[in-house]
């Protein structure tokens, strides 16, 4: 944070110098002009040093999704929310609630992971009561001419949550942030799309990350993906998709909360995880802090 009052300051004083010069005359506009050179080479150097080491990153990128949302408010949290400087740490490994989504729930991965969220944020909100609020599509299950029509779990959850016997799959981030923000309004950022080191921001910063992936926690092949028709438009989706809050990493390793087993702190090598949480279309999202 210093460095970077440093480059402000630097900065404004070489733009005073040069207006001075150029108001005095030509006897001290070489020396300002000289002065002015060695002022971009430091500052270059304080840009490249920590664009290098990736240990510094704006925190206006970490809530770039929601300021840029299309629902626009006037609460408090956005007139007043500092833009600081968030350090990526090195290793990060949160103490947030583990909740299971068995029995009541062989469908529920998504709506229990963002149950844990909820209650990471101070919230009490319980994993059968979201499933029953969580938008649906109501689409039914019909197999025609070799194709599977079915709905969309970017519109709703698609199928029954509670009953393994009926058809269903899950719902996707769209319905999630939806419900989210019902019970915290203004602070739940959509980082779906996001880099993978925008989630390490939110991490570092004590917030654990709801996401969607696969329950292999890796790239899963073609073969396990399949297309589906819906009122929307055509959607792949796999039977392996799965939800989990991400408590922390380090170099090797992602830690998270699995609803499907109920684990604290599970981990899965670091890039297998981000291969299949990119493959699952980056889909996350969180809480801002107060």
């Amino acid at each position: 944070m210093n460095g970077l009052y440093i480059f402000i300051g630097l900065l404004f004083i070489a733009i005073l110098l040069l207006v001075v010069t150029f108001l005095i005359g030509t006897s001290m506009r070489k020396s300002s002009v000289m002065l002015f050179f060695v002022f971009v080479i430091i500052a270059g150097d304080f840009i490249i040093e920590n664009w290098k080491s990736e240990h510094v990153v704006k925190a206006v990128e970490s809530i770039k999704s929601w300021i840029q949302s299309s629902v626009k408010t006037n609460n408090y949290l956005e007139k007043n929310y500092k833009v600081s400087i968030i350090k990526i740490k090195d290793k990060v490994l949160l103490d947030a609630p583990v909740i299971s989504q068995m029995p009541e729930l062989p469908r529920g991965c998504e709506v229990t992971s963002l149950a844990m969220l909820l209650q990471d944020a101070g919230i009490n909100a319980d994993k059968v009561t979201l499933a029953k609020e969580i938008k649906k599509d109501t689409t039914p299950f019909i197999i025609s001419k070799g194709k599977i029509f079915f709905g969309n779990p970017n519109d709703g959850f698609v199928g029954s949550i509670d009953n393994n016997k009926e058809p269903g799959l899950g719902v996707y981030h769209k319905p999630i942030k939806e419900l989210a923000d019902a019970y915290l309004p203004g602070r739940i950022t959509d980082l779906t799309g996001s880099d993978f080191q925008e989630l390490k921001i939110h991490l570092s910063d004590g917030r654990p990350v709801w996401v969607i992936i696969n329950s292999q926690y890796k790239k899963l092949p073609d073969s396990q993906f399949q297309t589906w028709y819906t009122p929307t438009g055509k959607v792949k989706v796999t039977f392996k998709e799965h939800s989990v809050l991400m408590t922390g990493y380090d170099h090797h390793f992602v830690y998270f909360n699995d609803p499907l087993s109920g684990e604290k702190n599970k981990k899965a090598p670091i890039k297998d995880f981000e291969e299949s949480w990119v493959q699952m279309g980056s889909q996350a999202i969180t809480y801002l802090p107060n």
